[in-house]
């Protein structure tokens, strides 16, 4: 995507050949600040204080990391190290996982002399394949937007609901729920997407309002709890949303709130949409409330928060008493019975194993095996 008609992606190696340059997301939307990253510990830091957040390219970025470490140490103990290092990171996000082992599994069988420069290469291709992996989303997401456009009065926008940030921003590029939007505005479909702020840390006041801003996508900046108002009153088509976890048998996993706008989308006959690339699916997973671990984040986060103030300074603040604990879980689960579809880069499955199966036919044949 472009900032200011320059395209960026949201990770990249540095000039250098071997550190990685990423966008500090932190700072937005006041700020575009650019990181430089020269070790396992820095990258780490990245992921876990959330510089770089959303399932796809925290996976990306821990691929460089196992990069970085084999550089520096191309030994078995080495990667075997930072695996379990950049693995504790962000315990729910599956594309974590999915990545380090992608590139444990390659580096195991090459000589360590190789490990590096091969390790550089798998990063890069997990990168390039996420892009296509979101183009392929945008593509058939855009189908739904086309038909639910066509039922509507000439000129009149498709009403889009979103929560938390999956966008370019949450990915290497395009984003997934974000891609479909953005093709769609390409296409000249007349769109208006509601941006939920998504307490507690604002990502889609800072990360989708500035990525909406800067495309030129129509849009308004909600608060969380006015989605099922204007579901009520007809001004959302339909609800589309990112994952971290999603599971075989179609339960998804993401930003905390998102459970609450599906039951609202249900209560009013609103299609309610996910957003994957085929990394975010957990196999070994069928029960998304019982099994996928919940990451429990500092209280810190709901406690204070981000702005910047009239003098243009970028500050944090209390809006609560020192004398209030606060809880944070990061995300919370949306049950397959409330999902009208998965959009992935195969196409829109229904949320159920069979419809995940139909569309990834080699996932039953290794059940089966």
């Amino acid at each position: 995507m472009k900032v200011a008609d320059t395209h960026y992606r949201t990770i990249w190696v540095n000039e250098d050949g071997w550190s990685v340059d990423l966008i500090d997301q932190r700072w937005l939307p006041h700020e575009l600040r650019i990181e430089t990253v020269r070790s396992v510990e820095g990258i780490a830091t990245a992921i876990r204080d959330m510089w770089v957040r959303g399932a796809p390219l925290i996976g990306v970025t821990a691929a460089y990391g196992v990069a970085i470490r084999m550089r520096e140490d191309p030994s078995d103990a080495a990667l075997d190290a930072v695996w379990e290092t950049l693995h504790e990171t962000r315990p729910t996000a599956i594309n974590l996982r999915w990545a380090l082992d992608a590139m444990r599994r390659l580096l195991r069988t090459l000589p360590e002399a190789e490990r590096a420069e091969a390790a550089y290469k798998r990063a890069a291709e997990i990168a390039d394949e996420d892009v296509e992996l979101n183009r392929s989303i945008g593509r058939h997401g855009l189908e739904i937007i086309r038909k639910i456009a066509a039922g509507k009065k000439p000129g009149e926008p498709v009403g889009i609901l979103t929560h938390c940030n999956a966008g370019w921003l949450a990915t290497v590029d395009y984003g997934t729920a974000t891609a479909p939007i953005y093709l769609a505005v390409e296409e000249g479909i007349p769109v208006h997407v509601y941006v939920d702020e998504t307490r507690p840390r604002n990502q889609g006041a800072h990360l989708t309002s500035w990525e909406m801003a800067g495309h030129g996508v129509p849009h308004t900046l909600i608060v969380d709890n006015a989605g099922g108002h204007l579901m009520q009153h007809g001004m959302v088509d339909m609800v589309i949303v990112g994952t971290d976890r999603t599971t075989a048998d179609g339960d998804v996993c993401n930003k905390i709130g998102t459970y609450l706008k599906a039951l609202a989308a249900k209560d009013n006959g609103v299609p309610f949409y996910v957003a994957l690339p085929s990394p975010t699916i957990d196999w070994t997973v069928r029960d998304g409330v019982k099994e996928i671990p919940i990451e429990e984040r500092s209280g810190d986060e709901v406690s204070l928060v981000w702005g910047k103030d009239e003098d243009g300074r970028v500050r944090q603040v209390r809006i609560s008493p020192e004398a209030t604990p606060a809880g944070n879980p990061a995300f919370d689960v949306t049950p397959a019975r409330l999902v009208t579809g998965l959009i992935t880069e195969r196409g829109i499955a229904e949320a159920s194993a069979e419809g995940l199966k139909a569309l990834f036919p080699e996932r039953a044949n290794a059940d089966a095996a």
